[in-house]
């Protein structure tokens, strides 16, 4: 079974991936983790992407779809493999399906973790952290006993450029934009699944599951 994750930062994507991995006992295909590795082992691939980044360029499609599918040629992913982080753009999405095709192989469903852009800049913007000992804090979800200091070393609080509430928003616009055609793609497909992301972790893992679940019986 190919199932695709998606959602936007902050959708606890992540979370949800790992819940899925080890529940439907399927291999992890993370972008970022293909990028990590093929920049470690500096591959032909890596060295490429790390060309772009420098000059801080957008890796290409070409390039994180080869990535992709030399990734999912191992062994381990021949009967299926969630994909998370990817495809993001429309042009990725109908590549990975022609590359697929051309190996018998076909992606079942698509999951889309939905959480209100309101939502998704509270839990981002609300993310501080410690200068001291890097001890992360969240206005919400957990908050310290007096504002702007550490509870365990009283280090001042700080938050990363990319966490500021009009650097979110310009990442989540970015987000929508690329990501919406995505899901019109595999809406129209009948392979996409849209699950409420803003309830308890659990909850929310139990609804993906079954719907997972209820589409691969039909």
């Amino acid at each position: 079974m190919y199932v695709i994750l998606l959602g936007a930062p902050g959708a606890g994507k992540g979370t949800q991936a790992a819940i899925l991995v080890d529940e439907l006992k399927l291999p992890h295909v993370s972008s970022g983790d293909l990028f990590r590795s093929n920049l470690e082992g500096r591959t032909e691939m890596g060295l490429l992407a790390k060309s772009y980044m420098e000059e801080g360029k957008l890796v290409p499609d070409e390039v994180t779809i080869r990535m992709t599918l030399e990734r999912i040629a191992e062994t381990d992913c021949v009967s299926g493999c969630l994909f998370d982080g990817f495809p993001r753009t429309l042009e990725q999405a109908s590549a990975l399906d022609a590359a697929m095709l051309k190996q018998n192989r076909k992606i079942d469903m698509a999951v889309y973790i939905r959480v209100p852009e309101e939502e998704l800049v509270k839990r981002l913007s609300g993310r501080w952290i410690c200068s001291g000992c890097l001890l992360p804090y969240h206005n919400v979800a957990s908050p310290p006993k007096i504002s702007g200091k550490c509870d365990k070393c009283g280090g001042e609080l700080y938050q990363r450029t990319d966490d500021k509430e009009e650097v979110v928003r310009e990442r989540l616009k970015v987000f929508f934009n690329q990501t919406m055609p995505v899901l019109d793609y595999y809406r129209e497909q009948d392979k996409l699944i849209e699950v409420d992301g803003s309830g308890e972790i659990s909850k929310i893992a139990e609804e993906i599951l079954a719907a997972i679940r209820s589409k691969s019986s039909h």
